[in-house]
């Protein structure tokens, strides 16, 4: 497999991706939002302990909604949430949701949202709100994604380090599948005795620089946060049921497990977001000369899908985690493995 031209989720043709962020006199926290193009069928599926999210059950196969206007990641806890409200103000400005009257401006923005626990390394009461989302979405681009310490990872820890955004795409059966993650996890996410990522391993040829080190670091003596979250969005150029399109958010929970230990914890709020663009059908069953299937063609297509993105969400996690920059006393990988040059 090869990775798209630009190696992040914006290699899904529509798919653009902003960030805003605060940081300094008592900030740390961000936004970060996926804008979708029209008819972009959107799913989830949430495995922590403790999540925070809107218009998550939306997203389930039964109900009625089928296509979303953009994903709100956000830092802030559950005050993060608000900024969602920008973002549904910039998509109401654009005329972009759900028609529920007969002229342009009489819509419903679909922003399913979710956010991450970032409150202790921001001053009480600084977390972001509308205004974070509405910045976010005049960023939003279709090149290159930043990563690191910014948008919703600019607060995120993972284990004892600093977290941040990252993001991967991946080329399989003439299908991209893009995925953007926000590393925030209670658990630690490499190896201390030989300072490799514990995804490391699922990095396409020289994706990650190299070498690797080999050698134990210690770890800085900062006592762990109990709650975090990881959260991110993973999605595919394919044209796919909402049922169909939780299979990659279900796939992609397996490559946050690959990435982090322990994943999923009671203290986390580990939610994906999937969506699919629409813009490649997929192949259809087989059938023989009476009409009966015999071949689970779209299921074998749909099976590629999911493994690689569980493979690309792994490796999203492994670029956030190595273009993170240190906050305080809180160290990055680069700080602790400088050998290490991407």
């Amino acid at each position: 497999m090869n990775s798209g031209p630009l190696n992040a989720i914006t290699d899904v043709e529509g798919l653009l991706v902003g960030h805003h962020q605060q940081v300094g006199d008592g900030w740390a926290t961000g936004t970060t939002v996926v804008l979708t193009p029209p008819q972009t069928v959107g799913a989830v599926d949430a495995r922590g302990g403790a999540p925070g999210t809107r218009e998550t059950d939306t997203l389930l196969p039964e109900n009625l909604v089928q296509h979303v206007n953009a994903i709100c990641l956000s830092g802030g806890s559950a005050y993060g949430l608000a900024a969602a409200d920008g973002v549904m103000r910039w998509l109401a400005e654009h005329n972009r949701g759900l028609q529920v009257g007969t002229r342009p401006h009489e819509v419903v923005p679909i922003v399913p949202s979710a956010v991450l626990f970032d409150l202790p390394v921001n001053a009480w009461g600084n977390r972001p709100d509308a205004e974070f989302g509405y910045a976010a979405c005049e960023a939003a681009s279709s090149g290159q994604v930043g990563q690191g310490s910014l948008g919703a990872g600019t607060g995120a820890r993972v284990g004892s380090l600093k977290g941040g955004v990252g993001t991967a795409s991946t080329v399989v059966d003439g299908f991209t599948v893009g995925a953007l993650a926000v590393v925030n996890a209670v658990g630690e996410a490499v190896d201390d005795l030989t300072g490799v990522p514990f995804a490391a391993r699922f990095g396409l040829r020289g994706e990650f620089g190299g070498p690797w080190p080999n050698r134990a670091a210690t770890l800085p003596d900062i006592p762990r946060r109990l709650l975090n979250t990881t959260i991110g969005v993973v999605a595919v150029d394919g044209k796919l049921a909402k049922a169909e399109t939780r299979r990659l958010a279900v796939a992609a929970h397996d490559g946050l497990a690959r990435a982090v230990h322990p994943a999923h914890s009671m203290f986390d709020g580990d939610t994906v977001f999937a969506l699919a663009t629409g813009t490649k059908p997929l192949e259809e069953d087989g059938a023989d000369g009476g009409g009966a299937t015999n071949a689970p063609l779209r299921a074998l297509a749909l099976d590629r899908l999911c493994a690689a993105a569980a493979d690309t969400f792994a490796r999203a996690m492994v670029h956030g985690l190595l273009a993170a920059e240190a906050n305080g006393d809180l160290p990055a990988y680069r700080d602790l493995w400088p050998e290490h040059s991407r």
